[in-house]
């Protein structure tokens, strides 16, 4: 594949997919530099101050939203969550909704100057609850996409597991994007290649390797069977203690909450159900989607994103 300009330069193409002909928002890369020394890095589109804030789900990236973010057409910002794009690893391996939350609500503060309707899929939703729970200030909404407490966020992927379990480094982006379509993702050859230009980087040794650290980490966990145990039985030991937290967050919010949910995602009818009765309030919308509804149905989560932010 040939790297593009710079990363900015799939927008065109992604727009001309959903049969947007106007003028392309302009993007740039943002970077924040947190108090323990970790950097948080962010893309800001549109002119003026950000009004929507997304978050992504585990082992993806702020460009994620690009797409969804074309067909909204009001200034948005995606952030990249820690030990993900471009923002830093944490040594401590918590990558949990509450323990990202406050690096998020940093970076709220730094690039808006509003309180935000914030938009999370997967891991990404339980970060956003947790926001709006510690930070109320911050945020005037939420949509929670495909995702609700005791979920694994990074569930129903043993695929992905499998996929990022090969070598950690590679000769050239063409190998990932050959692996990718030999594992069935990514879809079409021209979105594996920008799925893959996103998600790696080129080190000074000319090698490229994954940004995301849950490759490194799934490619270590392959290579010692007793690490994986050892990770497997820590799991275990935080899925109840995280489940719970994470419906606490959803209680306290006071902001209006929707859930997103892909009817062939992660959540099944039960799992909406208990939904439903813990958090009454809420309103949930079904879309005929997988688990990544912002790749899959950009247009249809556009629309609903922006009548909740009183655009429509």
């Amino acid at each position: 594949m040939t790297d593009p300009l710079d990363e900015f330069s799939f927008l065109r193409d992604q727009a001309a997919d959903i049969g947007l002909d106007g003028p392309i928002p302009s993007g740039e890369r943002l970077s924040l530099a947190l108090p323990d020394g970790r950097t948080l890095s962010a893309l800001r589109f549109g002119e003026g101050s950000p009004e929507v804030t997304f978050l992504h789900g585990a082992g993806l990236n702020a460009h994620t939203w690009d797409t969804t973010i074309l067909a909204l057409g009001i200034p948005a910002l995606a952030i990249d969550l820690p030990g993900h794009g471009d923002s830093s690893w944490r040594t401590d391996l918590a990558y949990t909704g509450g323990t990202l939350a406050p690096d998020v609500a940093l970076g709220i503060e730094e690039w808006t100057d509003r309180p935000q309707l914030l938009v999370g899929q997967s891991l990404g939703g339980l970060t956003a609850a947790a926001v709006a729970a510690s930070r109320p200030e911050l945020v005037r909404g939420v949509v929670v996409v495909d995702i609700t407490p005791g979920l694994d966020p990074d569930g129903g992927a043993a695929q992905l597991r499998e996929f990022f379990a090969g070598p950690t480094d590679w000769a050239s982006r063409d190998e990932l994007v050959e692996r990718a379509l030999a594992f069935g993702l990514g879809g079409s050859r021209r979105a594996a290649e920008r799925g893959v230009y996103h998600n790696s980087r080129v080190r000074p040794d000319g090698r490229v390797e994954w940004k995301h650290h849950f490759a490194h980490l799934a490619n270590a966990m392959a290579a010692s069977p007793e690490l994986a145990d050892a990770a497997a039985v820590q799991q275990d030991a935080l899925a109840s203690v995280l489940s719970e937290s994470g419906w606490t967050d959803l209680a306290e919010i006071t902001a209006p909450l929707t859930l997103v949910r892909g009817t062939r995602g992660y959540l099944t009818d039960a799992d909406t159900e208990v939904f439903r009765q813990r958090v009454p309030a809420a309103s949930v919308v079904e879309m005929d989607s997988g688990h990544n509804v912002q790749e899959e149905r950009p247009v249809e989560l556009a629309r609903l994103v922006r009548d909740l932010a009183g655009k429509g």
